[in-house]
């Protein structure tokens, strides 16, 4: 039950920091992406890799590139969304079905593999909430009703419970869990690196930044 749970949580956290934040609270949402990044892709590293390549080592290569390249499509719709960069525009009149639907795709993708993976888990949710703070305060300034962004945010947050659900209950999904894990593998590496080298300004690293990675990738490694 707690895989279902606990992404919705963060969407809900993400929503009530982003309702009370402040400008001047930008920066640790930086870090938190920071630690994120390199959490999320230190579990990929030590954990998703060494599994995925117990399999046929060239087919699970190509996922994971197309993963990478279906990330770069999604971003291409998004706008940077799932790493963090979405801009903000007063007078924005349209609704955002396009990054909605982006968004979509990339949650219930990360939600297969959740179900056999504690720790990835985790990782996600950590990445999940500074996401859900970025797109919360860009639904927020962009003067939507409440009924758009509440169920903008509803569906969003049941994208990767959902993802989760499918691949416990239809039997199919189980027969090509490696080659999903593996498109996963490829969305985590791309979302991961790019935080990793665009959350400073002018992409250069700070030492408050740096503690961040390393923090990261410390726990995901004692874990």
């Amino acid at each position: 039950m707690i895989v279902y749970l606990l992404p919705i949580l963060a969407v809900c956290i993400g929503f009530a920091i982003a309702y009370f934040l402040k400008r001047s609270q930008l920066t640790s949402i930086k870090l938190l992406l920071a630690f994120s990044g390199a959490y999320l892709l230190s579990l990929t590293v030590f954990e998703f890799f060494p599994e995925v390549y117990t399999h046929d080592n060239k087919q699970v290569g190509l996922f994971i590139m197309i993963g990478i390249l279906l990330q770069i499509l999604l971003e291409f719709l998004s706008k940077g969304a799932e790493h963090g960069h979405i801009h903000h525009h007063e007078d924005h009149k349209s609704f955002p079905f396009v990054l909605f639907i982006s968004l979509s795709i990339h949650s219930l993708l990360e939600g297969f593999p959740l179900h056999d993976h504690d720790t990835l888990l985790y990782g996600v949710v950590i990445h999940k909430i500074p996401i859900a703070i970025i797109l919360s305060t860009f639904l927020l300034k962009a003067n939507f009703s409440k009924v758009r962004i509440t169920l903008f945010l509803i569906l969003f947050a049941l994208m990767t419970p959902l993802g989760s659900l499918l691949q416990a209950k239809v039997a199919y999904f189980s027969t090509i869990a490696v080659y999903i894990n593996a498109l996963v593998i490829g969305i985590f590496l791309h979302v991961s690196t790019t935080i990793l080298f665009e959350t400073g300004n002018n992409h250069k690293f700070n030492a408050t930044k740096l503690v961040a990675i390393i923090l990261g990738i410390g726990i995901a490694y004692l874990l």
